[in-house]
């Protein structure tokens, strides 16, 4: 399953964990949360056919970059990131993320796993 805190923890860090490379991916997630569902919505309400469908499109990727943002802003505070990939294989987490880059791809696949694991922590086992 796709660990959406994961993803963005590796993406933040990349290859060498730099202050400036986070402060881009967070960058990055919030206008590609706030400019997808903006851009699909403006597309959504003035076309019609195929623009309606790329609309609804543009605002799933959109909503997708929610829980990113969510998860790259508590992993900017407080040693987040640092505690979050503390202990793993940094490179493989990498390998892993690159491949797990093609969901955001799929409009609402990222919101609905990052739904998914939170209804798993919450419910008990």
């Amino acid at each position: 399953m796709l660990n959406v805190r994961r993803l963005a923890a590796a993406d933040m860090w990349g290859a060498k964990g730099s202050l400036r490379r986070r402060r881009i991916i967070r960058i990055e997630f919030w206008c590609g949360a706030i400019g997808c569902v903006v851009l699909g919505s403006v597309t959504f309400a003035t076309t019609s056919g195929w623009g309606l469908v790329l609309g609804v499109w543009l605002i799933g990727v959109g909503i997708k970059y929610a829980p990113l943002v969510v998860s790259a802003e508590s992993l900017a505070k407080h040693n987040g990131l640092e505690r979050e990939l503390e202990g793993t294989d940094v490179a493989r987490e990498l390998r892993r993320a690159g491949a797990q880059q093609l969901w955001i791809a799929v409009p609402f696949a990222v919101a609905v796993a990052a739904l998914a694991d939170r209804r798993a922590r919450i419910r008990p086992p």
